[in-house]
């Protein structure tokens, strides 16, 4: 499947080639401290696969609990996150974040990891309160 994305201000922009069986959900406590948020989507990808079309991003290194360094792409003006990849390199080692996707209405996560950090709420939601809007 063809994608397209970008950072929310719009200064890096990107394409690229993906598996939508490849989208999955991380609740690891790294991608809890980089989003706010309980998880990241990601879809696994080659980097041959990814052609950044506009901007380049800044990369953030850091060693996680599996002991490999991932590295953060990131927007320098905004701070959207819109890669991830590793220091080896290699086949099925670049991540391109969900929420950059111009598409990810099309992408239904397949697998989830590190389910072990998941946040215990994270299987309730149907019990919350829920509006089509802001609370206004």
């Amino acid at each position: 499947m063809r994608i397209d994305g970008q950072c929310h201000c719009g200064a890096i922009t990107y394409q690229a080639e993906i598996d939508p069986e490849r989208v999955s959900i991380c609740h690891c406590t790294d991608c809890q401290a980089l989003t706010g948020s309980p998880y990241r989507v990601t879809v696994i990808c080659d980097t041959e696969q990814v052609r950044l079309t506009g901007g380049a991003p800044k990369v953030y290194g850091k060693r996680g609990d599996n002991g490999r360094i991932r590295f953060q792409h990131f927007c320098g003006d905004c701070g959207s996150p819109l890669f991830t990849s590793g220091e080896d390199g290699g086949p099925d080692d670049w991540g391109i974040r969900w929420g950059s996707i111009r598409q990810r209405g099309q992408l239904t996560p397949r697998r989830q990891v590190w389910c072990r950090s998941a946040a215990p709420w994270i299987n309730d939601l149907k019990e919350l309160p829920a509006h089509p809007k802001d609370w206004s």
